[in-house]
């Protein structure tokens, strides 16, 4: 038996991209990353495994198995392979022993790049929705000159 190639597809004017099946987000020319952040965070899962490393960074493969007790050894493993592969966590051997730490990098840059644009535009909208306001209401707003002073009245002598 011969193991047939990867699949492949081709997009016009670019040569063979590699498929699907290589991976993760492997082939996608659009993919700048992003994409591999965004399945990670997808699983409840591997966001148990993080919000575990940002309240103590640096476990162990058994203290992070400790985290979600209904999953094997093996499947964490896995959950931790692709949380490597989008670059959120991060390990050192010491020994016998891999330590996991969290990577918050992608997340910021995700943030900046999704988030705070969008909510930039809210914010600018926000703002001129309430200059709108406040210069259309009678008696509001900076165009409406302030009331006149109460005449002080004379004193005797």
């Amino acid at each position: 038996m011969s193991s047939s190639p990867p699949p492949t597809r081709t997009t016009p004017g670019d040569a063979e991209v590699p498929g699907p099946a290589e991976g993760p987000g492997a082939g996608d020319p659009a993919d700048d990353g992003d994409g591999l952040v965004f399945r990670a965070l997808a699983d409840r899962t591997r966001r148990v495994l993080l919000d575990g490393l940002f309240a103590q960074d640096g476990q162990s493969l058994g203290q992070l198995c400790a985290l979600v007790p209904g999953m094997s050894r093996h499947g964490v493993m896995k959950h931790l392979q692709l949380l490597e592969d989008a670059h959120l966590v991060t390990t050192l051997r010491q020994r016998r022993t891999k330590l996991h730490f969290l990577n918050a990098v992608p997340i910021a840059q995700v943030a900046d790049r999704w988030i705070s644009k969008y909510a930039a535009g809210v914010t600018a909208a926000l703002t001129d929705l309430a200059r709108h306001v406040e210069t259309d209401r009678p008696g509001a707003g900076p165009t409406t000159p302030p009331p006149p002073e109460p005449p002080t009245p004379a004193r005797r002598r």
